[in-house]
């Protein structure tokens, strides 16, 4: 079974930087498509990004031109690079399959300072 885990969080000013990651594990592990949500205090979950197989990217109006999503098949892991950070980016983060989602980890919070 498909399992993953995010990493990479932290706490930054405005204008800085991260990157996340999100590591995949499990047996019979295949080519999955992998996406970033993340959930602001008082706030729903939201999709940020994801990536395809033949990586393809995609990524929300409020991520769009700050962060960049890259996938290595060979570590099996997925990044999400984040630029630019915004204090609205606060949140706590996460990583699934954007189709036929798996069990919510932990996540990781990233937390930005105005």
């Amino acid at each position: 079974q498909l399992m993953l885990e995010e990493s990479g969080g932290g706490m930054v000013q405005s204008g800085g930087s991260l990157n996340l990651s999100c590591t995949l594990s499990g047996t019979n592990l295949g080519y999955y498509a992998i996406g970033w949500f993340r959930q602001a205090p008082g706030k729903e979950r939201e999709g940020i990004s994801c990536i395809t197989n033949d990586d393809q990217s995609y990524y929300a109006d409020s991520v769009k031109g700050r962060f960049t999503i890259s996938r290595d098949n060979a570590k099996k892991t997925v990044s999400l690079q984040m630029n630019s950070l915004k204090p609205e980016d606060t949140a706590v983060y996460y990583c699934n399959r954007p189709n036929v989602m798996v069990s919510w980890g932990q996540g990781t919070q990233v937390t930005v300072s105005s």
